[in-house]
């Protein structure tokens, strides 16, 4: 190789590995990760959490402008089990965070968070309560947020894995899409496809445009569509109708209804259900159906109890982990009407529940049903 090329060629990469490191350097001190960590942990404080990286965020600039996070752990305040743990993140940053201006984080991903549901909820049930009342404005959240390989347990038991979840920007009046992708403990995949355009209008929440589809394996789908209202505390309301495909019993119209609260009724959730073989017609309390529910695997054993409500329902089949009932017909309190099918099915013989439980309604007894591993 000639001299002047040998020369040409040490000169160009010296000053290509200068000007690497002079962009390095200025990339450093613009985009101030040490300053931008302080203010994730400082907002992580406000809200009772405690932020740690296993080392200082790192800049890097292409593809685009970003700080990576190695080793995230988010906790709450004075608990020993992590809520999150997560291999790596990375926080995108727009081109004029680089050109020194406001930082502007355009998207946050996290690869492998590991979320334990028993931390959660501890957190959760240590935040202040107090009377709920609608925002009166809708925070604009300018980053997306991507996740990938997640997963969530509780303790050593994994309930979901393979989680993705992706997210658009969040601003009123404008469409906000949700996806949620996973796979139960038996890696029977579900996946959720949400959309809705926030806003406040007459001093409440307004979600206009909801689409949902929910699908699990390649058996059941359902899809929903319609709007949902706010005002505060019990005060909300929401309509969604659609139809429910079940590969081997067929297609179901579906509806849901959520009913205000007022001086006479708590909060009720009305569900409709009308296709082949199955009919439901229920009214329930959202609050005591969920802590009926919690009630299902409770630490010390399930309390089998007559979930709360009113209405009627006749299913044929439900299947349900390792069980499976057949023949089931549910009616209490006649005060809600049963739909036309629901009508002509024999009405059942009463019975109490399985287990003390809570004063409710007491149903009639369903009809004989059969269980199988």
């Amino acid at each position: 190789m000639p001299r002047w090329l040998r020369l040409t060629l040490l000169i160009t990469s010296s000053a290509t590995l200068l000007l690497v490191a002079v962009a390095l350097t200025a990339v450093h001190l613009l985009l101030q990760p040490e300053r931008i960590t302080a203010v994730l942990q400082t907002q992580a404080r406000a809200a009772g959490l405690e932020l740690n990286l296993a080392s200082p965020a790192t800049p890097a600039l292409f593809p685009r402008p970003a700080l990576e996070l190695q080793g995230i752990t988010l906790s709450a305040q004075g608990a020993s089990m992590p809520i999150l743990l997560a291999a790596r993140g990375t926080l995108a940053l727009t081109w004029r965070t680089l050109l020194g201006r406001e930082t502007v984080i355009s998207q946050m991903a996290i690869d492998s968070p590991r979320v334990d549901l028993d931390a959660l909820q501890s957190w959760l049930g240590r935040l202040p309560t107090g009377p709920a009342s609608a925002p009166t404005q809708i925070p604009r959240i300018d980053a997306g947020v991507r996740i990938t390989r997640g997963s969530l347990v509780r303790g050593n038991e994994l309930l979901l894995g393979e989680v993705e979840l992706e997210t658009g920007q969040l601003a009123a009046n404008q469409p906000f899409p949700l996806t949620i992708s996973a796979k139960d403990a038996q890696g029977i995949p579900t996946q959720l496809r949400l959309s809705l355009t926030p806003s406040i209008k007459g001093g409440a929440l307004q979600l206009d445009n909801i689409s949902l589809r929910l699908s699990h394996s390649t058996t059941l789908t359902l899809q929903l569509a319609g709007e949902a209202r706010w005002r505060g505390g019990a005060d909300a309301s929401a309509l969604l109708a659609g139809k429910l495909d079940h590969a081997d019993s067929g297609q179901y119209v579906t509806a849901i209804e959520l009913i205000p609260a007022n001086e006479n009724t708590s909060l009720m959730l009305a569900l409709k259900l009308d296709g082949p073989d199955n009919h439901a017609d229920l009214r329930l309390p959202p609050l005591a159906l969920a802590d009926w529910w919690a009630q299902l695997d409770h630490d010390d054993g399930p309390t089998l109890a007559v979930p709360p409500g009113s209405g009627q329902a006749q299913i044929a089949r439900i299947e349900t982990g390792n069980i499976t009932i057949e023949g089931l017909t549910i009616q209490a309190n006649s005060d809600v009407p049963a739909s036309a099918a629901s009508a002509a099915a024999p009405a059942p013989s009463k019975a109490a529940p399985a287990k003390a439980a809570p004063a409710k309604p007491v149903p009639a007894k369903p009809d004989p049903v059969s269980t199988s591993p």
